[in-house]
């Protein structure tokens, strides 16, 4: 199918708009979000290999190898969203898988903490351009249901990835030291760099652009906090991307230290990125027939009631493996459906200025949680208590801001029928 532009030209439709079939499309969207989470999830095994390396003297300093990362991957979007409007997606896209390829290896030869916690900013750098473009690429091309659809199967990939990397991760660590890690991301990212060179058309036709300026930045600010819908799930987003943030920097410690899983410790996580990709695949043959709304509300509510559940039992002492393992499963598969749909949802007003509002929630969401998911990880005592306790205020919180984008109406709302006016949202 084809659709016309401002200026009268016709343009495809779907995967095809970037000369991709559908299952390529999902594919190679799927692989280049996945680096992202490839660069975080490979260094947990080896994070305490690094901080032996480079002398760190407290342990919850190595944290900062995969906060830092965040910092850089949130703080780095606003910028590359416009840059996405104006000169389009493929260049940006490009340019972030350069910057993140030459930042991983930069970061195999190091010898400083502080350099290599500088490399991993510039690595979260790069990766905000990749995931700023293959989030504006899926709007270009899909809408509505169907945006959450293809999400969610992308999200089938993108978590297929934290079930091998640990363990890919510790593979190397048996084969090498730390620094083969970083050269295998780079290889990675150079594949992918070169894959987007050659199949992949622009998205964003030139009439569709945006002007790059301070008040088409600020414009769309305002937009984006103007904008009911927009700006509170943007708000719940931020929450539950403190924790998914508060649950990578601290499962290290929490499966190593509080229960001692050592060498498991890769096995163990896949459990839970297991557990995530089915509840993506779920939301995928579901949402067109329940809803963003309906599934998203339900799993927002159900993991504030669990994890407030176990925060409580841990007060009485360590929780059984079982139930922090299975809970964690749990609480990580209902995190998958919210994060999922609130970010299709908060996108869902603001078509017209796809790549600047992705930049904008991104850059809130992603520094946000980062700030969140850190100040629970700094907070690691021994005890799963800051973990569960975190997640239990993060998703009340949360249902606060969904109450108030929603005007009090949670399960279903007009917008999650048919596309959204821009304007319809507004406060």
């Amino acid at each position: 199918m084809t659709a016309q532009t401002k200026s009268g030209p016709a343009v495809d439709e779907g995967s095809a708009r970037i000369g991709l079939g559908f299952s390529e499309f999902v594919i190679t969207m799927a692989l280049m979000t996945a680096s992202i989470s490839f660069a975080i999830d490979s260094m947990l095994p080896a994070l305490p290999h690094i901080a032996s390396a480079l002398h760190v003297e407290k342990e919850n300093d190595a944290q900062l190898v995969i906060a830092v990362f965040f910092f850089g991957f949130g703080l780095s979007q606003l910028f590359f969203g416009s840059l996405a409007d104006a000169f389009g997606r493929r260049r940006v896209l490009l340019a972030g898988l350069a910057i993140f390829t030459v930042a991983m290896l930069g970061a195999a030869w190091t010898e400083s903490f502080t350099a290599l916690l500088i490399l991993r900013f510039c690595q979260g750098i790069g990766g905000a351009a990749v995931r700023i473009c293959t989030t504006a690429i899926t709007r270009d091309c899909f809408g509505g249901r169907e945006m959450a659809r293809v999400m969610s199967y992308i999200m089938i990939v993108f978590m297929l990835v934290p079930i091998i990397a640990p363990s890919l991760g510790q593979a190397v660590l048996f084969f090498g030291d730390w620094s083969w890690i970083f050269v295998l991301l780079g290889g990675v990212g150079a594949i992918l760099f070169l894959w987007a060179a050659l199949r992949m058309r622009e998205s964003l036709p030139q009439a569709e652009r945006q002007p790059l300026s301070l008040a088409s930045v600020v414009s769309g600010f305002s937009t984006v906090l103007t904008n009911r819908i927009t700006c509170g799930y943007m708000i719940a987003l931020t929450l539950f991307t403190g924790v998914i943030c508060a649950f990578i920097v601290t499962v290290q410690q929490v499966f190593g230290t509080v229960y001692g899983l050592g060498d498991w410790l890769p096995l163990a996580f896949a459990g839970t990125g297991s557990g995530i990709a089915l509840a993506n695949f779920g939301n995928g043959q579901f949402v067109r027939r329940f809803g963003m709304r309906r599934i998203s509300h339900a799993g927002m509510i159900g993991f504030t009631i669990l994890a407030a559940l176990i925060f409580l039992l841990s007060l009485g002492g360590k929780p059984p493996f079982l139930i922090t393992y299975l809970g964690l499963t749990l609480l990580l598969m209902m995190f998958a459906v919210v994060a999922t749909n609130f970010t299709a949802i908060s996108l869902e007003p603001m078509g017209h200025i796809a790549g600047t509002a992705t930049a904008i929630t991104g850059f809130v969401s992603t520094t946000g949680g980062a700030i969140l998911g850190g100040t629970i990880g700094q907070m690691f005592n021994g005890t799963v208590q800051p973990l569960f306790g975190g997640f239990a205020v993060f998703g009340a919180v949360s249902l606060v801001a969904v109450l108030w984008a929603e005007r009090g109406q949670l399960f279903t709302h007009p917008g999650d029928e048919t596309a959204l006016d821009p304007a319809a949202g507004h406060m």
